[in-house]
């Protein structure tokens, strides 16, 4: 039940000479915990990544650098792997106060833009959802409860630097290399420490695989992610500082979890269109594997079924039928 959950505080461990992982709360269920990670620069630290912007987020951020002993004033510049809220909303106030720039790739207008105008990004939600078949009481309910939701971000504040191929980010601890990643986002990259094998590695690959798809905003978000993690196989990485959960070894096992995953969910999608056409509601439990969809995950495994189905097209497996008001999908 929401009222017995426990009150989640910010963390700081010690990864590392050099490196602290900062666990911050998040008010997801089934995702508690997100990470930034401080890393020595001189008289102060680069942080890569920085929590959600919530009631009491900052605070638990200060808290968190506390622990490291650490404030707000010692950190340089933050660098975000990707644009979503639990990544990059704590950036603006970050920046602000600490007089420092924010490094980010420039695709991230999945998130920004609906930001800026979440009115805008909630009716284009809505109609996604009613052309996949999402019934309109619900759409309805939807709407009513989302309407004043804030996105986590504090504040829009574009990247002062885009974080691209060819950029490094300078540490004690060397140079990283940054490695373009989208599929999770299309703001996705991971940075790359090859002298000491390192990679902070965002929500591309985490120790308890995992898996989500911003759909709409690229041809192909299923594909790109595939061909991320073939690009990401190739680095020398000894151990992976993840986006959520603990650091991991293992790169290549961890990748061949989160293929499998994918052939496992594509799998399930194109099961559950044998017989007649359907909608991506109508299939959206069975092809996640889940028996019933909570109603908090919806935006979650919609997202997902959709992208799955694009995946699924573009292979030529299956196809939209014509003219079909909501859309519905069929095997080739």
């Amino acid at each position: 039940m929401a009222g017995t959950r426990k009150r989640e505080l910010a963390r700081a461990d010690r990864v590392q000479p050099g490196v602290w992982r900062l666990r911050l709360p998040l008010p997801w269920l089934g995702v508690p915990h997100v990470n930034a990670y401080a890393i020595a620069a001189g008289s102060g630290v680069v942080l890569f990544d920085t929590g959600m912007h919530q009631p009491g987020s900052f605070a638990q951020l200060e808290r968190a650098l506390s622990q490291a002993s650490l404030g707000i004033e010692h950190i340089r510049l933050v660098v975000c792997t990707h644009a979503h809220s639990d990544h990059y909303g704590l950036a603006a106030p970050i920046c602000e106060a600490a007089g420092c720039e924010l490094w980010m790739h420039p695709n991230h207008a999945h998130m920004t833009a609906g930001a800026k105008d979440p009115a805008k990004a909630l009716d284009r939600r809505i109609e996604v959802a009613r052309q996949s078949g999402v019934p309109m009481a619900a759409l309805e309910r939807y709407r009513e409860e989302n309407k004043d939701r804030e996105p986590g971000i504090a504040a829009v504040k574009l990247p002062d630097r885009d974080l691209v191929p060819g950029v490094e980010v300078e540490t004690d601890l060397g140079r990283w290399q940054v490695v373009e990643t989208p599929g999770h986002a299309p703001s996705h990259v991971v940075l790359h420490q090859p002298e000491r094998r390192l990679l902070i590695s965002g929500d591309h690959v985490l120790g308890r695989p995992s898996l989500f798809f911003d759909y709409g905003y690229t041809p192909d978000p299923v594909g790109e992610y595939l061909t991320s993690l073939e690009k990401v196989r190739a680095l020398d990485v000894d151990l992976i500082l993840a986006g959520h959960g603990r650091p991991a070894r293992d790169l290549e096992g961890h990748i061949d979890a989160h293929l499998d995953l994918v052939d496992q969910a594509l799998a399930r999608v194109r099961d559950a269109l044998a017989g007649e056409p359907r909608t991506a509601f109508e299939i959206v439990g069975t092809g996640l594997g889940l028996q019933r969809v909570p109603p908090a995950a919806m935006s979650w495994a919609m997202s997902l079924t959709l992208a799955y189905l694009r995946r699924l097209e573009i292979t030529g497996q299956v196809e939209r039928v014509d003219d079909s008001d909501p859309e519905r999908w069929r095997l080739v």
